[in-house]
Protein backbone atom coordinates (compact mmCIF):
# COMPACT_ATOMS: atom_id res chain seq x y z
CA UNK A 1 0.00 0.00 0.00
CA UNK A 2 1.06 3.25 -0.77
CA UNK A 3 1.81 5.54 2.04
CA UNK A 4 0.52 8.96 0.74
CA UNK A 5 2.71 11.02 3.41
CA UNK A 6 6.05 9.42 2.45
CA UNK A 7 5.32 10.11 -1.32
CA UNK A 8 4.68 13.90 -0.52
CA UNK A 9 8.26 14.13 1.17
CA UNK A 10 9.88 12.92 -1.29
CA UNK A 11 8.63 14.54 -3.64
CA UNK A 12 8.45 17.89 -1.87
CA UNK A 13 12.10 17.46 -0.79
CA UNK A 14 14.44 20.53 -2.56
CA UNK A 15 16.98 18.79 -4.49
CA UNK A 16 19.53 20.92 -3.03
CA UNK A 17 18.25 19.61 1.01
CA UNK A 18 21.55 17.59 1.80
CA UNK A 19 23.96 20.72 0.91
CA UNK A 20 22.39 21.95 4.04
CA UNK A 21 23.05 19.14 5.71
CA UNK A 22 26.13 18.07 4.80
CA UNK A 23 27.84 21.13 3.81
CA UNK A 24 31.48 20.64 2.20
CA UNK A 25 33.19 21.15 5.41
CA UNK A 26 31.01 18.66 7.09
CA UNK A 27 31.68 16.33 4.31
CA UNK A 28 35.71 16.96 4.66
CA UNK A 29 35.38 16.05 8.79
CA UNK A 30 33.54 12.22 7.50
CA UNK A 31 36.54 12.06 4.87
CA UNK A 32 38.73 12.06 7.35
CA UNK A 33 36.99 10.42 10.21
CA UNK A 34 36.86 7.53 7.61
CA UNK A 35 40.20 7.78 7.08
CA UNK A 36 41.48 7.73 10.47
CA UNK A 37 39.02 5.04 11.44
CA UNK A 38 40.39 2.92 8.56
CA UNK A 39 43.89 3.07 10.40
CA UNK A 40 42.51 1.44 13.88
CA UNK A 41 41.33 -1.69 11.91
CA UNK A 42 40.88 -3.70 8.91
CA UNK A 43 37.40 -2.46 7.84
CA UNK A 44 36.28 -0.78 4.84
CA UNK A 45 33.59 2.30 5.90
CA UNK A 46 31.68 3.72 2.97
CA UNK A 47 29.51 6.86 4.09
CA UNK A 48 26.32 7.29 1.68
CA UNK A 49 23.71 10.65 1.55
CA UNK A 50 20.51 10.33 -0.48
CA UNK A 51 18.37 13.05 -0.86
CA UNK A 52 15.05 11.18 -1.81
CA UNK A 53 14.41 7.82 -4.26
CA UNK A 54 12.33 8.24 -7.41
CA UNK A 55 8.97 8.77 -6.59
CA UNK A 56 8.08 5.56 -8.94
CA UNK A 57 10.08 3.61 -6.42
CA UNK A 58 8.35 5.48 -2.79
CA UNK A 59 5.05 4.43 -4.84
CA UNK A 60 6.34 1.14 -5.29
CA UNK A 61 7.03 0.80 -1.18
CA UNK A 62 10.81 0.73 -1.48
CA UNK A 63 12.08 1.25 2.00
CA UNK A 64 14.94 3.09 2.83
CA UNK A 65 16.86 0.00 3.98
CA UNK A 66 16.17 -1.93 1.14
CA UNK A 67 18.00 1.39 -0.96
CA UNK A 68 20.47 0.80 1.54
CA UNK A 69 21.15 -2.76 0.13
CA UNK A 70 21.24 -1.33 -3.49
CA UNK A 71 23.76 1.46 -2.76
CA UNK A 72 25.65 -1.06 -0.83
CA UNK A 73 26.33 -3.55 -4.19
CA UNK A 74 26.19 -0.04 -6.53
CA UNK A 75 29.11 1.07 -4.50
CA UNK A 76 30.97 -2.03 -4.38
CA UNK A 77 31.28 -1.98 -0.25
CA UNK A 78 31.41 -5.90 -0.70
CA UNK A 79 34.81 -5.89 -2.57
CA UNK A 80 37.39 -6.28 -0.39
CA UNK A 81 39.69 -8.84 0.44
CA UNK A 82 38.14 -9.66 4.20
CA UNK A 83 34.61 -8.74 3.23
CA UNK A 84 34.90 -6.20 5.49
CA UNK A 85 33.18 -3.50 4.08
CA UNK A 86 30.13 -1.02 5.74
CA UNK A 87 28.00 1.09 4.69
CA UNK A 88 26.79 3.87 6.48
CA UNK A 89 23.38 4.79 4.48
CA UNK A 90 21.15 8.08 5.20
CA UNK A 91 17.96 8.89 3.29
CA UNK A 92 16.96 12.41 3.66
CA UNK A 93 14.07 12.39 3.09
CA UNK A 94 12.83 9.43 5.22
CA UNK A 95 15.21 10.60 8.13
CA UNK A 96 16.56 6.79 8.15
CA UNK A 97 20.10 5.73 9.02
CA UNK A 98 20.99 2.38 7.75
CA UNK A 99 24.50 0.19 8.62
CA UNK A 100 24.89 -2.42 6.12
CA UNK A 101 27.56 -4.57 7.02
CA UNK A 102 29.67 -7.24 4.64
CA UNK A 103 29.16 -10.91 5.41
CA UNK A 104 32.51 -11.27 6.86
CA UNK A 105 31.65 -8.69 9.54
CA UNK A 106 28.54 -9.52 9.64
CA UNK A 107 29.51 -12.69 11.20
CA UNK A 108 30.75 -11.13 13.58
CA UNK A 109 28.74 -8.21 14.85
CA UNK A 110 24.93 -8.51 15.64
CA UNK A 111 22.71 -6.82 13.66
CA UNK A 112 21.26 -4.93 16.91
CA UNK A 113 24.78 -3.74 17.36
CA UNK A 114 24.39 -1.72 14.10
CA UNK A 115 20.82 -0.90 14.64
CA UNK A 116 21.78 1.03 17.89
CA UNK A 117 23.96 2.64 15.83
CA UNK A 118 22.05 3.91 13.39
CA UNK A 119 19.30 4.91 15.88
CA UNK A 120 21.50 7.13 17.66
CA UNK A 121 22.69 8.65 14.47
CA UNK A 122 19.03 9.03 14.07
CA UNK A 123 18.74 11.23 16.56
CA UNK A 124 21.41 13.64 16.06
CA UNK A 125 20.22 14.05 12.56
CA UNK A 126 16.71 14.76 13.86
CA UNK A 127 18.11 17.62 15.88
CA UNK A 128 19.73 18.89 13.16
CA UNK A 129 23.44 17.64 14.59
CA UNK A 130 24.98 16.26 11.21
CA UNK A 131 28.38 16.14 11.80
CA UNK A 132 27.69 15.12 15.52
CA UNK A 133 25.88 12.34 14.18
CA UNK A 134 28.09 11.07 11.63
CA UNK A 135 31.71 11.49 13.96
CA UNK A 136 29.52 9.34 16.58
CA UNK A 137 28.00 6.35 14.33
CA UNK A 138 32.15 6.22 12.69
CA UNK A 139 33.54 6.61 15.98
CA UNK A 140 31.24 3.45 17.35
CA UNK A 141 31.73 1.37 14.05
CA UNK A 142 35.31 1.90 14.37
CA UNK A 143 34.98 0.46 18.03
CA UNK A 144 33.03 -2.51 17.00
CA UNK A 145 35.71 -3.44 13.82
CA UNK A 146 38.70 -2.74 15.81
CA UNK A 147 37.71 -4.99 18.03
CA UNK A 148 36.78 -7.63 15.65
CA UNK A 149 39.09 -6.52 12.73
CA UNK A 150 41.82 -5.40 14.67
CA UNK A 151 44.83 -3.81 11.95
CA UNK A 152 47.46 -5.95 10.36
CA UNK A 153 50.78 -5.09 9.16
CA UNK A 154 49.19 -5.08 5.56
CA UNK A 155 46.05 -2.80 5.32
CA UNK A 156 45.63 -1.47 2.31
CA UNK A 157 42.63 0.86 1.68
CA UNK A 158 39.96 -0.83 -0.53
CA UNK A 159 37.05 1.76 -1.26
CA UNK A 160 37.49 5.47 -1.30
CA UNK A 161 36.81 7.41 1.67
CA UNK A 162 34.92 10.64 0.52
CA UNK A 163 31.10 10.47 1.52
CA UNK A 164 29.32 10.25 -1.62
CA UNK A 165 26.29 12.30 -2.50
CA UNK A 166 23.86 9.50 -4.58
CA UNK A 167 22.01 10.85 -6.93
Amino acid sequence: MVNIKRWFRHALMPPWRWRVSFPKAVLAEIENAVQLSELQHRGELRFAVENTLALARVWRGMSARQRAIEVFSHLRVWDTEENSGVLIYLLLADREVHIIADRGIARRVAQADWEAIAEAMQKEFKRGDFLHGSMQGIERITLLLAAHFPPGTNNPNELANEPIIVR
